[in-house]
């Protein structure tokens, strides 16, 4: 029995099937959910909305590397980020994968609405992979003779999940591409459906697989790109940090349709995907807001050592947050001593914004919340 086609060798590719009514209430949510987030955003500073920006776009960085099994440092992306924002950083040289990952990201964000170049796609892979130094062509498509092949298990035991289009066909199918890119998006006649035309954007991009490394990274990137020219406006999704956690899923929807062009059960995974993203940025939002309000009613009842412990336990999140902490943490955090932390968490009991739990040891101490 023959093998089957890959889609990228069926006679219509890449004329992509799917079902518009599957997507239709994906593609509501999403809208109103963003009209939320504008929302939101009017009620907060520029200083916290900076904050927002540069906790999004350090995430993405870090979470889009660690898909493909990169773990870059925190810090020094975090401080890239602030660099190609424009923002006070950390003056050292920090690492060039940290760097370029940032830079893309940054780049991604400030430039959504510039058309897709070869040339654009180019400098997004070299500045990823410029710390690379077991890859021949960086910064340009692919040229090996060998087929690109997604494979996994040992020697002998080798199972083929994928074969892209060989490397001779990779420039006109990219040609293809980004003169559908460019038409899809062009000004005054954008598709009103983002997430649909993301969904086709990362998995067009994918199955050329036209870069020797770093496909996912920029299929993910150009997803982005692709939802911010549908609503005319920059968009901060976490979907790199979805994908993760995803991870399994991703990659099986991915192989599920390697021999077909009718995409309906991707782009619905998919639209739900960035739908969770979406709502995961927006939660980091209503901490930022929430943060606000705290301060604005209890801000004048803390002491500096106070306010500098609580302004910390929001930056860590509601995971961290819904733990605790003990005097020890306190501490640290306030750089004071034993006795003069058990005062201030005396203080903050009393006052009604912490409540404590457990005995000596076991004793912790919970921010009350609204």
């Amino acid at each position: 029995m023959a093998p089957l086609p890959w889609n990228w060798q069926l006679p219509e590719w890449p004329n992509f099937g799917y079902d518009e009514s599957a997507l239709q209430d994906l593609e509501t949510e999403f809208i109103l959910q963003t009209g939320k987030e504008g929302g939101i955003l009017e009620f907060i500073d520029d200083a916290d909305r900076e904050k927002w920006l540069v906790e999004i776009l350090t995430s993405e960085t870090l979470r889009t590397a660690e898909i493909e099994g990169e773990i870059l440092n925190r810090e020094s992306v975090q401080s890239s980020v602030k660099k190609f924002l424009g923002l006070d950083y950390d003056q050292a040289r920090q690492p060039p994968a940290e760097e370029g990952m940032a830079r893309v990201m940054v780049d991604i964000y400030r430039h959504y609405n510039q058309p897709l170049t070869h040339e654009y796609l180019w400098k997004i892979n070299a500045l990823m992979l410029s710390h690379r130094r077991d890859l021949s062509d960086v910064g340009r498509y692919r040229r090996h003779a060998e087929p690109m092949q997604v494979v996994s298990g040992s020697v002998g035991r080798r199972r083929l999940h994928f074969e892209a289009p060989p490397s001779e066909k990779v420039p006109g199918e990219m040609d293809a591409f980004v003169s559908w890119f460019n038409r899809k998006h062009q000004a005054g006649k954008r598709m009103h459906n983002p997430l649909t035309l993301a969904g086709i954007t990362h998995y067009y991009f994918i199955n050329i697989h036209p870069f020797e490394d770093g496909n996912g990274r920029i299929a993910r990137a150009l997803s982005l790109k692709s939802v911010a020219m549908s609503l005319q406006r920059p968009v901060l999704l976490n979907l790199s940090a979805m994908v993760n956690a995803h991870k399994r899923e991703y990659y099986a929807m991915l192989e599920k349709h390697n021999h077909s062009l009718n995409i309906t059960e991707w782009l619905v995974w998919y639209g739900r995907l960035l739908i969770r993203a979406q709502t995961d940025a927006v939660e980091k939002l209503k901490r930022i807001v929430q943060k606000i309000r705290f301060f604005r009613q209890k801000g004048h009842l803390l002491n500096k050592r106070q306010a500098k412990v609580i302004a910390k336990l929001f930056e860590m999140g509601p995971e961290r947050m819904s733990k605790g902490l003990n005097a020890r943490t306190y501490r640290q955090i306030a750089h004071t001593s034993e006795s003069t932390a058990t005062r201030d968490l005396q203080d903050l009991v009393s006052k009604a914004i912490f409540y404590r739990t457990g005995e000596r040891k076991g004793t912790r101490y919970y921010l009350l919340l609204e």
